[in-house]
């Protein structure tokens, strides 16, 4: 018997996001925390992370000026290429703290730049993130434990660590009205994401900040189907250069439209093409005006997560209709875990 989707703990994380933001608006130590940034005299800032909390960092990198986006997995595997004398920022995402790259980013930072500062943002207040000490300045941000995902997808975790860095690297704001804002925005578009049709395979596309959201889009339906659903992502204007082969009649493309000119020109210019080229396609549009309309007062960057909760919720129902285990696609294989673990480290060279 398929188990309804109510029953499932990821369905009830993604539906808590408003609630959670809300909340979270109110208590984070905006102020104080920007003074700590701008006290540092960091010469760059670097967001890090693996897999979804990586994209965390392109969606701000590809949003608000002067970031950059470092993954984690990049800083394990070749240490020197980054922490080569420069004074970064390192700010790293994690929800459980404990992935071995997390644990290997904080490695590298010891062996070759053990003075830089790092802010750590986390959900679970027991993990390396929270917990390890560090030899120049660090904060360390511990989410609501409601944000703790007990699912394998990261759903309320991907959201509420992304808002967290926008509101104190983005331009600054009142950020318990924008939370409120955002939460009321998601509360209303949830009911609106159900009931599509599962697709043999799915795409997501977007530009600037969106092409990344669609990165965390595609990764949420390949995690929460098993990959049984296989799911592409690209930029707007990339998409035509090779990956628009990808599409068939039964393939669900998603365009995340920007509210900026000329950005949703092209957005829109794709829309209409794909859905001349693949009539047999479902091809739908998100954002300001579109099939699911999304308004983006504050612009895309900080709208990334009412655009990846279409993914969210449809992951859900489609791994739900394969008769998944929605909380654990992969359980009884072995190949995945909520956690990556099992990596080996190898020592870094000072």
């Amino acid at each position: 018997m398929i188990k309804s989707v109510e029953h499932w703990a990821t369905w009830a994380e993604i539906h808590r996001q408003p609630e959670i933001w809300s909340a979270w608006g109110k208590v984070l130590d905006v102020d104080g925390l920007r003074g700590w940034i701008g006290s540092l005299g960091h010469d760059e800032v670097w967001f890090c992370g693996a897999g979804t909390s990586a994209y965390i960092g392109d969606i701000i990198a590809a949003g608000v000026p002067g970031m950059r986006a470092v993954p984690s997995t990049d800083i394990v595997a070749t240490p020197k290429a980054f922490l080569n004398g420069v004074k970064p920022l390192v700010v790293s995402f994690g929800r459980s703290g404990n992935s071995t790259e997390s644990i290997g980013t904080l490695d590298a930072l010891d062996a070759l730049a053990p003075g830089a500062a790092r802010l750590h943002i986390t959900c679970n207040k027991d993990g390396a993130l929270a917990t390890r000490g560090s030899h120049g300045p660090l904060k360390v941000i511990v989410l609501p434990d409601a944000t703790h995902d007990a699912g394998f997808a990261m759903t309320s975790s991907f959201s509420t660590m992304l808002l967290t860095a926008l509101a104190l690297f983005d331009a600054p704001c009142d950020v318990p009205a924008r939370m409120d804002a955002l939460a009321g925005q998601m509360a209303a578009l949830l009911p609106k994401l159900r009931g599509m049709p599962c697709p043999e395979r799915a795409v997501y596309v977007g530009s600037g900040p969106l092409s990344f959201a669609a990165r965390e889009a595609a990764l949420k339906v390949m995690e929460l189907s098993a990959g049984q659903i296989p799911a592409l992502w690209d930029s707007t204007l990339g998409f035509r250069h090779g990956p628009k082969s990808f599409v068939t009649a039964d393939t669900a493309v998603t365009v995340f439209t920007s509210p900026d000119a000329p950005t949703r020109d092209y957005d829109a210019d794709l829309v209409a093409e794909l859905r001349a080229q693949f009539p047999s396609a479902r091809v739908t549009s998100v954002g300001p005006g579109g099939d699911i309309d999304i308004p983006m007062p504050f612009g895309p960057t900080w709208a990334a997560p009412l655009c990846v909760a279409l993914a969210q919720v449809t992951g859900v129902e489609w791994a739900g209709a394969l008769g998944l285990n929605v909380d654990d696609p992969f359980s009884g294989q072995g190949t995945l875990s909520r956690v990556v673990s099992g990596v080996k480290l190898y020592p870094v060279a000072s």
